[in-house]
């Protein structure tokens, strides 16, 4: 996501003599960028990524979920397994890289697309946390007015195309290192798979399994988790309403409609959360704060019908990209009968 500024808004003309007369033209004057923060964030999320990763890596090599819930298994971040024996760093290489390739493509796909318009926009932001994936992602702000359209198009599209382009890659890369079991625990984490999964999944199987087997009966490598995760950010992000990608998209193209799209939006994700994941809630409310407002920018010169047409390739990225349920058993329902049962 970016957080953009509204354009300044010019004063009325009174008069012919008024709109012929000099007029003084400010500047503003770029702020520093605080290159330390960036890249502070930056190498503390490789690190808090790296630890769950080598989690990720040793429940693989045992054949176990990388989410696994065994009780021979490690909590979810392992610091002092880490602190122990520093060098189980490495084995958090292939979902630390693959990750944080996918997020920095992402974000650098907006910022190279605002430097292109003379926008200015701020360094990806990493945000490191003792997550599942050891992150809350990453996002950059923009600090500048879009002077048209079809700039905030492009710069809203531009992270997702990139994001998904180097997530696709890593898929179809580390699918055919996942392995087969038996049957997964139920008190393990299982999740729930996007359309590109099964495509890819159709296209390119496993050697020497066949093709129909369920997702599900898959112990994922750790950098097909880390797909999982770019798929999942590019479907979040490319929800048309608010000022997330999506949003800015819609803007772009129909700027009266984005608030009653973001209405509409925010009604969908209220029963997505009730029967598939209880986290759709999350996010209709963060629509709902910031839905209904949108930075203005001039709607004079639309897209064209080329920037149309991307519009549509960013709707089937968002179809093949979204989980109504992206974690099995965890909807309000869900959680309403597991507190009943307790």
């Amino acid at each position: 996501m970016s957080d953009f500024t509204s354009p300044i808004s010019g004063t009325p003309v009174q008069s012919t003599a008024e709109f012929y007369r000099p007029m003084p033209v400010y500047v503003a004057q770029q702020r520093r960028r605080h290159y330390w923060l960036h890249i502070l964030l930056f190498l503390i999320t490789i690190f808090t990524t790296l630890v769950v990763g080598a989690r990720m890596e040793s429940n693989f090599v045992r054949n176990q979920s990388v989410f696994s819930l065994a009780d021979d298994t490690l909590p979810f971040f392992p610091i002092r397994w880490i602190l122990a024996n520093p060098s189980r760093l490495l084995m958090g290489v292939p979902f630390s890289a693959t990750l944080m390739l996918i997020l920095l493509a992402h974000e650098m796909g907006h910022y190279l697309c605002a430097e292109y318009y003379g926008v200015y926009a701020t360094l990806p932001f990493f945000i490191p946390a003792p997550t599942l994936i050891g992150t809350l992602g990453a996002f950059i702000r923009i600090r500048s007015p879009i002077r048209s359209r079809a700039a905030l198009f492009d710069i809203g599209i531009a992270g997702p195309i990139a994001g998904f382009v180097v997530a696709l890659g890593v898929l179809l890369l580390a699918m055919p290192h996942s392995r087969l079991v038996a049957s997964v625990p139920d008190s393990d984490i299982q999740l729930g798979f996007p359309l590109i999964f099964r495509l890819a999944w159709m296209i390119h199987p496993l050697a020497n399994l066949p093709a129909g087997i369920a997702l599900q009966r898959l112990y994922f490598h750790p950098a097909v988790i880390a797909a999982w995760v770019g798929m999942f950010a590019t479907a979040l992000n490319l929800l048309p309403g608010g000022q997330l990608d999506g949003g800015h998209i819609v803007f772009s193209i129909t700027p009266r409609l984005h608030a009653w799209i973001s209405r509409l939006t925010i009604i969908g994700l209220i029963p997505l959360a009730f029967y598939c994941w209880a986290g759709w809630i999350v996010w209709a409310i963060l629509l709902r704060i910031s839905g209904m407002r949108h930075p203005m920018v001039s709607e004079w010169t639309g897209i064209g019908p080329r920037r149309r047409w991307l519009a549509l390739v960013a709707v089937v990225m968002l179809i093949v990209t979204f989980t109504a349920a992206p974690f099995a058993h965890s909807s309000l329902l869900d959680v309403i009968r597991d507190i009943r049962g307790r």
